[in-house]
């Protein structure tokens, strides 16, 4: 199958720009930034907490009820898990192969269902060496370091997600201004969104497409239908038996081989 975009015209409304929150400690950062520069927020987990204004909270199937917002925000934003997301990642093959953790798996939720033109991550390069505070709240779980057979190689999830993402007409860039992120995205500062035409956000998939190694994807997803790691209620961890890590690590470095990237950690 060839890795193009799904949409190559360009319309004249304004782009579909939207945050991706995660828990990391900078991202207070967007504590100050207008809600107007993005179409819609979206909150990972405990990210609800760092501004008042998203629109969406994606949660862990796993997360403590006693962690969500209370009736007022409820009635003002919508709050999503694993009922909406499994299927949502299923249709982007799977989480053995997309990766089982929750900066990626809301990623490919917001694809899927509110279909942006940007989607900007902050707050979730995954890198936790600061052990005083690994969270903006204080200390937290790491989930994407945790030993699972889905997140050998994070790099690489984020490599694939990349490429998926670009297929759906959709553009990932980090607003981190951290020195290391376990995202591949393309770095862009907050204050150049403001200058994201969607003329100009064409030209920026183009030109990422053009440094893809499309063979290298292509050969990538082939193997992942021939595996046939999927598991439509998602849960892969009833299954483990039947995966072998050998192939999965063989995928993560075609997927890190199409976008050119070395893993960081």
């Amino acid at each position: 199958m060839t890795i193009q975009p799904v949409e190559t015209s360009v319309r004249d409304d304004a782009p579909r720009i939207m945050l991706l929150l995660g828990s990391a400690p900078d991202a207070v950062r967007c504590e100050p930034w207008p809600k107007q520069a993005f179409s819609r927020i979206v909150a990972i987990n405990n990210a609800w907490r760092v501004r008042p204004d998203w629109d969406f909270l994606v949660h862990a199937g796993d997360f403590p009820s006693d962690r969500l917002p209370g009736d007022a925000t409820l009635r003002q934003a919508r709050i999503f898990s694993a009922t909406q997301y499994v299927p949502a990642q299923n249709a982007f093959g799977g989480f053995v192969y997309a990766g089982a953790t929750m900066a990626l798996t809301a990623a490919y939720w917001t694809i899927h269902s509110q279909k942006p033109d940007v989607l900007a991550f902050l707050g979730c390069d995954m890198i936790y060496d600061r052990p005083d505070k690994t969270h903006f709240y204080g200390i937290g779980r790491p989930d994407p370091l945790r030993d699972d057979v889905t997140l050998r190689n994070l790099e690489a999830k984020s490599a694939r997600l990349l490429v998926q993402a670009l297929k759906h007409d959709c553009l990932c860039i980090n607003l981190s201004d951290l020195p290391r992120s376990r995202l591949v995205f393309p770095r862009l500062a907050f204050d150049a969104l403001g200058g994201l035409s969607l003329a100009r956000i064409a030209e920026m998939k183009a030109e990422i497409l053009g440094n893809i190694r499309l063979d290298k994807a292509e050969k990538a997803e082939e193997i992942e239908k021939d595996l046939g790691y999927f598991y439509e209620d998602g849960m892969y961890w009833n299954h483990l038996d039947e995966i072998d890590e050998t192939f999965l690590a063989d995928i993560d470095r075609l997927w890190m081989s199409a976008v050119g990237k070395e893993r960081v950690g």
